[in-house]
């Protein structure tokens, strides 16, 4: 199997040396900086420069680069790709990018699935790329028909060398309103949290509950704007819903309203146990 990984950051190194792992399995690479891409090749993460006329060996094409620049690699490139293998975006939003390049794919005949590797830290770049990321992670995949089990079984395979412990089928709505809450309202938590004045003095005084919480505040912010206005709607939704929630908190302290506040907080308890056990 042959696989191209286009975009050696985080997201593409870690899948480049994943893939690696198994010597049946010939990885291409390419990088907008040129020097990423050959450390990644004196590293051993990838076998070769994945050229455009070498898009046409790959059984599997992986994009991991910011959304609008994925989308400019396959207007690019819409000639160049086998129309027997796969070509998978690895952006943090599906809407705009499954819009944009399932009517590209059909017109020039290679075949689309929007992908969403849930792993990451909050490095960025190949330095902190690893083999190990996706082992056990889940894969989210919008493929253009939900209705061919070999289909599905054929894409299931192309990733089963990266290590994902569970492909998740969804849809390009149902995947930005989730993601919206899951990943993008917590970097944005964290992100505006961290601003307390009180901040600068905290140590000494913090410990498990300061690290989870800010721990992804440091972020690629460029990558997180763009992801976050390509999925504005949903990210406002949940805002709101937010802001809803931390003005009844703040209501019933300014009231010093121990009844209301400590049925908020058990209610908030509740909601975890029911959520997640």
């Amino acid at each position: 199997m042959t696989v191209g990984v286009v975009g050696l950051g985080l997201i593409g190194g870690s899948l480049a040396k994943a893939y690696k792992r198994d010597p049946s399995v010939t990885v291409l690479g390419w990088n907008r900086s040129r020097s990423t891409l050959e450390f990644a090749m004196l590293d051993g993460a990838v076998d070769g420069e994945l050229t455009a006329d070498r898009l046409r060996d790959c059984d599997l094409v992986l994009i991991s680069l910011y959304p609008q620049a994925a989308m400019d690699y396959m207007t690019a490139h819409a000639d160049d790709f086998s129309k027997t293998g796969i070509v998978m975006d690895c952006t943090g939003v599906k809407r705009e990018i499954c819009a944009f390049a399932f009517p590209l794919a059909e017109k020039h005949g290679f075949t689309f699935v929007g992908g969403h590797p849930m792993a990451g830290t909050q490095f960025s770049g190949f330095k902190y790329a690893r083999a190990t990321l996706y082992d056990r992670a889940t894969m989210v995949i919008v493929p253009p028909v939900f209705d061919d089990p070999d289909f599905l079984q054929r894409v299931k395979s192309l990733l089963k060398p990266a290590g994902f412990g569970r492909i998740s089928v969804t849809t390009a709505q149902e995947h930005d309103e989730m993601i919206a809450f899951t990943s993008q309202m917590c970097h944005v938590v964290s992100n505006g949290y961290i601003k307390s004045p009180t901040a600068a003095r905290h140590k000494g005084f913090s410990a498990g509950s300061y690290k989870d919480l800010t721990r992804v505040a440091w972020l690629n912010a460029p990558m997180w704007s763009e992801l976050i206005l390509d999925n504005r709607e949903n990210m406002l939704a949940e805002m709101d819903a937010f802001i809803g929630s931390m003005t009844a908190y703040r209501d019933a302290i300014a009231a010093n309203d121990f009844d209301r506040l400590c049925a908020l907080l058990e209610d908030g308890k509740r909601r975890k146990e029911e959520i997640d056990g």
